[in-house]
């Protein structure tokens, strides 16, 4: 997120009073036998060097040098996802029913949870502050093309938005299109262009 995005702001001490609640919270549940002293520990690291958006990001690029494969993805994500060398577990928690949308020159889409912050973890990683927040969730389904370029993305008013709302049963990301400028890109390199933004349909990829 831009750090001069004009609909987010916070105080300073956010990351203070954050760190205080989540530190009496797993003290609670480790006093009462819940959760050892390394179980927040060790599913954050799960989800930083197994499950995040370098998943989403070889997907993508995956996607973007194979056609066949692309259609598969499209067709069923999930499905898609056994097909790469992933670690177990992309199909289990917060990515049992994971759907991807292709934007276009025509349409572009953008992902929103109205409800809460149901995110695609296994391939976009942890869901960052911006989604979860309630002026995002409400802007971006009343005004898209307007949050849209406050997180830089301008659209020509001839091509569509279409705002897709993941839940608990369905977790939508995007397959954004295959900026110009990297025809002769490897699939590597390809990858190491996407952000979680980009495969959220709030963001840009650029060579």
């Amino acid at each position: 997120m831009p750090s001069n995005y004009p609909g987010f702001k916070y105080g300073a001490d956010r990351e203070t009073f954050s760190a205080a609640k989540v530190k009496a919270l797993e003290s609670l549940l480790i006093e009462k036998g819940i959760i050892t002293g390394k179980t927040v520990d060790n599913v954050l690291g799960y989800f930083e060097t197994e499950m995040g958006p370098f998943n989403g990001a070889k997907l993508v690029a995956r996607a973007w040098v194979d056609p066949a494969f692309k259609q598969r993805l499209i067709a069923d994500c999930n499905a898609a996802c056994e097909e790469l060398d992933f670690p177990a577990g992309m199909s289990g928690a917060e990515g049992e029913h994971m759907r991807i949308v292709e934007n276009t020159p025509d349409v572009h889409n953008v992902i929103v949870c109205t409800l809460c912050s149901c995110y695609p973890w296994p391939t976009l990683g942890l869901p960052p502050y911006w989604f979860k927040d309630p002026t995002f969730r409400a802007r971006v389904v009343r005004e898209p093309r307007v949050v849209l370029s406050e997180f830089g993305v301008k659209l020509d008013k001839s091509v569509q938005i279409k705002v897709w709302d993941s839940s608990a049963q369905i977790r939508w990301w995007v397959l954004p299109m295959r900026p110009p400028g990297s025809e002769n890109m490897t699939e590597k390199q390809l990858a190491a262009l996407l952000t979680p933004e980009a495969m959220m349909g709030v963001g840009n990829v650029t060579v």
